[in-house]
């Protein structure tokens, strides 16, 4: 099982970063565009990291305060269950 847990998460964050990248390339050729609700979903779903990267490298729905700080929160989220995990939770 460890040996999945990593390139799951790299799948979730590069999934989460290149539609931040595919919105703003079909926001800027004014076509149909991939829902708001989708790209927060990705981040909750451990997409944190990408969807922070994404909003940095695409200069995208940076103004929008919450996916600001849901980027912010679900990375946390993210790492510190990495962190848990791969300390085998020896913290609690």
């Amino acid at each position: 099982m460890d040996k999945y847990i990593l390139p799951a998460l790299l799948v979730t964050n590069l999934a989460a970063f290149m539609a931040f990248g595919i919105d703003k390339l079909k926001a800027r050729k004014d076509r149909w565009r991939i829902p708001e609700k989708t790209l927060l979903m990705m981040g909750l779903c451990f997409g944190g990291i990408g969807q922070l990267v994404g909003m940095r490298v695409f200069r995208h729905k940076t103004k929008k305060w919450y996916f600001v700080v849901s980027g912010v929160v679900f990375s946390i989220i993210q790492i510190a269950i990495l962190v848990l995990y791969y300390t085998k939770w020896k913290i609690m």
